[in-house]
């Protein structure tokens, strides 16, 4: 069982996003910001939706989701984690927030020429600062 205390979830009331979907968008945020590394096992179905008051159908249904999409991997008997590598869906959303990144620099007056520089510079920042070097090399 995973050491980490189970995340603390909030209903968004006034979202007109079904209460599964917004646990799935929380669950992807927690592994795409690495509070869930690869291989990590996440909360029990059943812990999760007792912590949360949240239902059993409602939490499953959006593992089912995580699972489906490639953010995790269930085994049987021994619960849900969070898949090794970087799965399609991960590299697809990837790919939506660079191409919305080279905008917004165009939007604020750069030049396609110059966005390699700035991304390398905040690489060497991250770097210098021991980000990412517990990560396994991507292909």
């Amino acid at each position: 069982m995973t050491g980490k205390a189970v995340p603390r979830f909030e209903v968004d009331k006034a979202s007109s996003l079904p209460l599964w979907v917004q646990l799935r968008d929380r669950f992807v945020f927690l592994i795409s910001s690495g509070y869930y590394e690869p291989d990590e096992q996440l909360p029990s179905v059943r812990k999760f939706a007792a912590e949360n008051h949240v239902s059993l159908n409602t939490v499953s249904k959006a593992f089912m989701a995580l699972e489906r999409e490639g953010y995790i991997v269930t085994r049987h008997g021994s619960g849900a984690y969070v898949r090794g590598g970087v799965s399609e869906a991960v590299l697809s959303d990837i790919d939506v927030i660079t191409e919305d990144y080279v905008r917004s620099c165009l939007e604020r007056g750069m030049d396609l020429e110059d966005i390699p520089r700035f991304v390398g510079q905040a690489i060497a920042r991250l770097r210098a600062a021991g980000e990412g070097d517990d990560r396994d090399a991507r292909p």
